[in-house]
């Protein structure tokens, strides 16, 4: 026999020796579980990495395309930005996304809503457009939560609108 199969050999021997059939399934059910639940993890969705996109329209007003499905006060009203927080706030990593449909190109985009936390709120520009707004039960489109979880201070101020990229189809 060469070293490999000895190798393979010895190792199999040890193995069954050391761990009983109950012990594999309860490993193997494990893994199984926790590989299910990865899905159910938050994403930090912030990443502007799309292509720059033709766009018009005020970033002031809460009819600008991007805030389809946004609920909050405008960062853009509040010392930021569409896709920055202002000064002495930090951004959310979890968020809830729209699809909004750009009118000068015609295309859907998937914008990431996140909120900017450690302040409280700015008070200038609310806006509540609740057109790709989920139930609760579906955190990932819901807008109506607090998501400045994962932040130092859960204290809400304002919410941005970053383009995350270009939808392929628009889910209703």
């Amino acid at each position: 026999m060469n070293w490999l199969d000895r190798w393979i050999q010895n190792s199999s021997r040890t193995l069954a020796q050391n761990a009983s059939r109950r012990s594999m399934i309860r490993k193997l059910g494990t893994v199984l579980v926790g590989a299910s639940a990865v899905p159910l993890l938050p994403v930090a969705r912030a990443a502007d990495n799309t292509a720059p996109v033709s766009e018009s329209g005020d970033p002031n007003s809460c009819d600008y395309w991007r805030y389809c499905g946004i609920d909050g006060f405008l960062c853009s009203c509040c010392g930021g930005t569409v896709n920055s927080c202002p000064p002495g706030t930090e951004m959310s990593p979890i968020t809830w996304i729209g699809t909004c449909q750009n009118p000068e190109d015609g295309k859907n985009y998937i914008v990431s809503y996140n909120d900017c936390c450690g302040k409280s709120s700015c008070g200038n520009c609310l806006c509540t457009r609740n057109e790709s707004d989920k139930p609760m039960y579906r955190p990932d489109a819901a807008n109506d939560i607090n998501w400045c979880l994962g932040t130092k201070s859960t204290i809400y101020n304002c919410s941005t609108a970053i383009l995350v990229g270009v939808a392929l189809e628009k889910r209703e």
